[in-house]
């Protein structure tokens, strides 16, 4: 009769924990995601994903054991140069016509210490996955003015853009390259929740 009580109580302990999953959508008016680029060794070119969706569920209160799921829409991409925005639409580089959409769907996501996490995950790009590492530092929770649960995060990186065939470039006079091969990456994320 005890082996029976107690497995009736880790069951319902079971189900308690998995009842208390909670998912997580994108504000996407509140967030947003920035990289930059070097450009002719000298300076940095910034830009903007503007169209981008994501999810992420938990079990657990920090976080710390949360699955994150992101989608960009690469047409979306802006430099504040329709010309130059033009050409990273291109073949050269994202050939968007093939390859609209970028995803990310994490892997793992541990805390390191206090509110700071390295989150793990595949990132496709142009057909291409590559796993990753990024650094995600945990601002917290907090109830905004209409009744919703918010959290957010700021996550950066880096990652090889000719890893995923966003390959093209050019010899400068001096012998440097056009557009570095390390991009940065500055993602401000806030959910809500669902």
């Amino acid at each position: 009769m005890k082996k029976v009580i107690t497995l009736v109580f880790v069951t319902l302990l079971s189900l308690t924990t998995y009842a208390q999953s909670s998912t997580w959508g994108v504000d996407a008016s509140h967030s947003k995601v920035n990289f930059s680029v070097s450009h002719l060794v000298i300076s940095e070119v910034d830009g903007t994903f503007k169209t981008f969706s994501g999810s992420l569920t938990s079990n657990s209160d920090d976080f710390s054991d949360a699955k994150f799921n992101f989608e960009i829409d690469v047409n979306s991409i802006n430099t504040d140069n329709e010309k130059r925005d033009g050409h990273l639409k291109s073949e050269d580089f994202f050939y968007t016509e093939k390859h609209s959409k970028m995803t990310f769907k994490g892997t793992s996501f541990k805390k390191v210490k206090g509110n700071t996490y390295l989150l793990k995950g595949n990132l496709t790009m142009r057909g291409i996955t590559k796993n990753i590492a990024l650094n995600v530092k945990y601002g917290g929770t907090a109830n905004d003015g209409y009744g919703n649960t918010k959290a957010g995060f700021i996550i950066t990186g880096t990652i090889n853009r000719i890893d995923y065939g966003v390959a093209w470039n050019a010899k400068t006079e001096h012998g440097g390259w056009t557009v570095g091969e390390e991009v940065s990456l500055v993602v401000k994320l806030e959910f809500v929740k669902q």
